[in-house]
């Protein structure tokens, strides 16, 4: 038996669903159109489908009895959770929960979405920051999602009365307060010290530092109890301040500001989706660490500024055809000028500063092994396989068949 909601009713799902989940929640109208739109996460231009999805996910839910949920996943294996909104027997659209992942080898899956679908290299990093940012849901409880969105929008919604109990009211002693400032004041000071400490090792890249660093900030960085009645509130705000901090030592370390907001928006997304302190602990440090490695890979502190401009116009262009005279015009600067400049500070030519990123691009469609030779070569921006396959062996040492053999 269907129960008829009003728009009031069914927005309310969306949000309780959103609110306890985490996870993205639209609702959808029979033509597919998003009507009311809870997100926190906005899908890569590059990877967005529009109205495809949901209208694929509308007509199966159409096709089927009301007490139906949908577990679809797109070309690009994101997963949503999704049941009918029917109305005297009529199909009205769907609520769709997601995108989600339930693959916990996170990386592996990167990896095979970017091959599968032929994607730019030069997109890559955005696209890790946003698969990292998905939800994690296993089979178990995405089936148990499904079976709380059909109890919700077929058997009827009830509005609930919050009931409080009364508030004891805590003994002030003066004495203990004294003693506690005077503890808070030095605790302060050190707690300062060594976050100065975190945010200069990340400023330059040196992952070791920040490790250590780490290890003494178990309890020193412990703010749960700033918010006594809301710990895991408390401990998400500090959370969110460490990766403004980070993001800010990153881009005092020469990253471009494109690669510090994908990391930025990935862990915001992460911290607010953490359902206790152990994860919260777990991802204060992991956020150093990547803040870490991105000032590692993607710095170009040390660099002259045109230097600096060539290698951000590289990285941002890599899979399209390159030449010094190109580069040099998009920066409007001169060619030879800009080779001997390159040269000087990053011991290679542009060229062959091109050539090992394109080959450090290429061993990551060689390690999954279900592409051709020269498929790949021209995926990272080689038109000439032979070529491609002299300058991978100039760099590593073996061929491109021998590296996926190995």
């Amino acid at each position: 038996m269907e129960t008829t909601h009003s728009p009031r009713d069914l927005h309310k799902i969306c949000a309780t669903i959103h609110t306890l989940s985490k996870m993205d929640v639209r609702m959808i109208d029979q033509e597919g159109n998003s009507v009311v739109n809870l997100v926190n996460l906005y899908l890569p231009k590059i990877i967005h489908t529009g109205n495809e999805d949901y209208n694929r996910i509308n007509y199966v839910l159409h096709q089927n009895h009301h007490h139906t949920y949908h577990y679809y996943v797109n070309s690009f294996g994101l997963e949503y959770i999704a049941t009918g909104i029917w109305k005297q027997g009529q199909f009205n659209g769907s609520i769709v929960v997601g995108p989600f992942i339930s693959s916990t080898s996170v990386m592996e899956f990167i990896r095979t979405t970017i091959t599968k679908n032929q994607l730019p290299i030069s997109q890559r990093a955005q696209l890790e920051s946003f698969y990292k940012s998905l939800p994690i849901i296993p089979s178990q409880e995405n089936e148990a999602l499904g079976e709380i969105l059909v109890t919700l929008c077929q058997q009827g919604f009830l509005k609930a009365t919050r009931v409080t109990g009364e508030i004891v009211k805590p003994v002030i002693n003066k004495e203990q307060i004294n003693a506690k400032i005077t503890e808070n004041k030095h605790l302060i000071e050190q707690r300062y010290e060594l976050e100065k400490k975190i945010m200069d090792a990340i400023t330059k890249g040196d992952k070791k530092a920040v490790m250590e660093y780490n290890q003494e900030a178990d309890d020193l960085l412990d703010f749960s109890n700033r918010i006594p009645e809301s710990p895991i509130r408390s401990a998400k705000n500090i959370s969110l301040v460490l990766n403004t901090l980070c993001r800010t030592a990153a881009e005092k370390g020469g990253v471009h500001p494109i690669y510090l907001h994908h990391l930025s928006e990935k862990f915001a997304i992460l911290i607010e989706r953490a359902p206790n302190l152990n994860k919260l602990n777990t991802l204060g440090k992991l956020m150093a660490n990547e803040y870490c490695d991105l000032v590692h890979e993607f710095s170009t502190s040390a660099y002259h500024p045109i230097v600096k401009k060539a290698v951000d116009y590289i990285q941002f262009n890599l899979e399209t055809p390159l030449t010094l005279n190109q580069i040099a015009d998009a920066i409007h600067v001169n060619p030879t000028h800009l080779s001997r400049k390159f040269k000087e500070e990053t011991g290679k030519t542009p060229i062959e500063y091109i050539h090992h990123k394109r080959i450090e691009a290429a061993k990551l469609y060689l390690y999954r092994g279900n592409q051709t030779i020269t498929d790949i070569a021209f995926l990272v921006g080689f038109n000439d396989v032979n070529y491609f396959t002299r300058v991978f062996k100039k760099i590593t040492g073996v061929t491109p068949t021998q590296y996926m053999k190995k």
